[in-house]
């Protein structure tokens, strides 16, 4: 088995699917990388070579060579036409989002896994990709906004008199809200925080933030995965109102709602901006999917009202050394579980197998992308 890594070609992704450290984890597999695909997360090529893998200089070589393909980005229908038919991709996907380049895997024979669809359950725990850059996300929003606000954070007791705290408001307690409350309280904030799933109450409290309890209750707020789920409209527009409240008293926001496969719903309104603190900012992790501000500009840095708004996308790619080490681990651990003696065993009976397999054999394995496709995409011989 020949394993590639191919350099990304994302705007702004400096990360890497494989690290140099981990070469040496496929003692009966040969390891290809693509020059300078390391380099934007500070691994040089020589770092590789010193591993026992082998450069090539163009992606069409590594393509054409390689039967299993290790990504961070989804790919581009340009490199879904150059991979080698029949082989193996393992990256993040969002297949509902890439309706198109699903189609093309299908028709391409790829063996496709998504490393944002890994089932959370605990023997994937070392594979959860989406948690573990989740955590380098909500790390980077709690600086970037402690950069952006002129203000202190901590309280300060000076004979010149006192500084008051900093206010966080944290909308959203997946693991993205969770490490930016920790980081917040770390750097002497005050912190509030709110989910629509009530049960995250302990674990908010449990890292110093106070739990915002809104009187307006959610249906069935949380999938079987522990994710958040869609509610109505009407639900929407009552929470904004009452989380306009807090933002309104807040010195910084930072939101990380996020509905799998769907536009993120907007929590902080155009009024709400409206009534934020001179200075004040917004950090809005959910820009990717629209963005839960409702003036968020995707990609951007812009002040609205006197309020800054970072709708900047990527965060973990801003921290590309870790990240890719992280990353690293959540992919190799999944590789070698499905390798087997250095053969290629995917298990359709195991969930941690099944749950991830978008495409095979020319047909659209997972259910809601092959529903919203109207059926399974098939290739005729």
């Amino acid at each position: 088995m020949i394993i590639g890594v191919p350099k990304e070609t994302a705007d702004r992704e400096r990360r890497v699917s494989l690290v140099p450290d981990a070469v040496s984890k496929f003692t009966q597999s040969m390891v290809i990388i693509e020059t300078g695909a390391g380099e934007g997360a500070d691994y040089p090529d020589s770092a590789y070579s010193a591993k026992g893998a082998e450069v090539v200089s163009d992606p069409e070589t590594l393509y054409s060579r390689s039967d299993i393909v290790l990504k961070v980005q989804p790919p581009s229908i340009n490199e879904v036409e150059i991979l080698k038919e029949n082989s193996v991709l393992i990256s993040f996907l969002y297949p509902l989002s890439n309706l198109e380049m699903v189609r093309h895997l299908a028709t391409r024979k790829i063996t496709s896994f998504a490393m944002d669809l890994i089932p959370r359950i605990s023997r994937a725990q070392s594979m959860d990709a989406l948690s573990s850059q989740a955590t380098i996300a909500g790390y980077k929003a709690v600086l970037l906004a402690a950069d952006s606000l002129p203000k202190l954070f901590p309280m300060l007791m000076t004979a010149a008199g006192t500084i008051s705290p900093a206010r966080v408001f944290v909308i959203g307690a997946g693991v993205a809200g969770l490490q930016a409350i920790a980081v917040a309280h770390r750097l002497g904030a005050v912190v509030e925080a709110y989910d629509v799933r009530p049960v995250v109450k302990e674990q908010i409290e449990s890292l110093g933030a106070k739990f915002v309890q809104l009187p307006v209750t959610a249906q069935d707020a949380q999938t079987s995965g522990g994710y958040a789920k869609a509610q109505s409209e009407d639900f929407y527009r009552k929470q904004q109102d009452l989380l306009a409240e807090h933002a309104n008293s807040s010195d910084v926001v930072i939101t990380t709602a996020l509905v799998p496969g769907q536009k993120a719903p907007i929590l902080v309104s155009e009024e709400a901006v409206k009534g934020m603190r001179p200075s004040s900012v917004i950090v809005d992790l959910a820009a990717e999917q629209g963005g839960n501000c409702a003036l968020t500009e995707p990609g951007k840095t812009v002040i609205k009202y006197g309020v800054t708004i970072h709708g900047l996308v990527n965060l973990p790619s801003m921290m590309a050394p870790q990240a890719s080490q992280l990353y690293t681990r959540n992919v190799v651990t999944f590789l070698l579980e499905i390798l087997k003696d250095g053969k290629l065993d995917v298990n359709l009976n195991d969930e941690l197998i099944r749950g991830p397999l978008v495409t095979q054999d020319g047909a659209v394995m997972h259910d809601q992308t092959k529903r919203t496709l109207e059926g399974p995409v098939s290739v005729k011989s």
